[in-house]
């Protein structure tokens, strides 16, 4: 973990591109000190807990998960489609330990980010290891790594000087990846440069769960000093986007986006990182 002095930050975006999100405005924003994760929670990191407490996800206890269609075999039996992103294909027996479903395994990817796991689950989590998830406003101070209103960690350039700084989908979605970053799923929790911060992977790779209940609206006169979202919801903030965004479906991997998901709900791109409090 690094610690944070925190202080005053411009959170959240003016991009016009996804009105629903709430993404703005621009506001003013007090962050008390606090700790976090230099790196997502990884597979290595997961297994560890599940071997001291015997826990159970929620994939595992639903028997099933949704998982990228370009991850299945040819000769996969058709399964029910996710029908606002019909790319997500319910699969039995997917679930941390098998991301693609029961032909796969996790033994070449301890280093990389743990994925099926719901807000529930990285909750318990937090909970074994003397943590919490950061709160929407910790995490966008922490991920901006002390630059202010870029799109991005390191600037407004996506690729500066041609550079790919990110694991985000290269290509035409959702039909073909390029692969020209590196890595068609996950990378390694630690891979490519840090932000101003220390902290890795901030944008891309996976979804990152926050504690905040998601509002698209709570925030505009609610408070600016430790803000922590809305007191109830039906999902919770997600940030940072994933090794599925592209420009042309899911531009949230800007520092300011965000997106919400129901707290039982799972996929292969979906992980987190902890915080703590002085």
């Amino acid at each position: 973990m690094v610690r944070l002095e925190g202080g005053t930050f411009l959170m959240g975006s003016d991009d016009p591109s996804f009105p629903a999100d709430g993404e703005g405005p621009v506001r003013e924003v007090h962050i008390d000190p606090f700790w976090i994760d230099t790196c997502a929670v990884s597979n290595a990191d997961f297994a560890d807990f599940v071997e001291a407490t015997g826990y159970l996800t929620e994939a595992e206890g639903f028997e099933w998960s949704f998982v990228f269609h370009l991850f299945l075999p040819a000769d996969f039996p058709p399964t029910r489609a996710m029908a606002a992103a019909p790319w997500w294909r319910q699969v039995f027996g997917a679930d941390w330990r098998h991301p693609e479903g029961p032909h796969s395994d996790i033994e070449e990817r301890m280093d990389h980010p743990v994925v099926h796991v719901s807000w529930n689950d990285a909750l318990a989590y937090a909970s074994w290891a003397g943590k919490r998830l950061p709160r929407e406003a910790e995490w966008e101070y922490a991920a901006r790594g002390g630059l202010e209103q870029m799109r991005y960690p390191w600037g407004d350039q996506l690729s500066p000087k041609g550079k790919y700084r990110c694991n985000i989908w290269q290509g035409t979605f959702p039909a073909k990846n390029t692969v020209k970053d590196g890595y068609l799923g996950t990378a390694p929790v630690d891979a490519f440069q840090t932000n101003g911060f220390g902290l890795y992977n901030v944008v891309g790779n996976v979804w990152e769960w926050c504690a905040d209940w998601f509002s698209a609206d709570y925030h505009r006169d609610g408070p600016r000093d430790n803000p922590q979202g809305p007191p109830a919801g039906d999902a919770k903030v997600t940030k940072g986007g994933s090794y599925l965004c592209h420009a042309s479906y899911c531009n949230r991997y800007r520092l300011g986006a965000r997106t919400h998901n129901t707290p039982d709900s799972s996929t292969g791109h979906m992980g987190f990182r902890l915080v703590r409090g002085e």
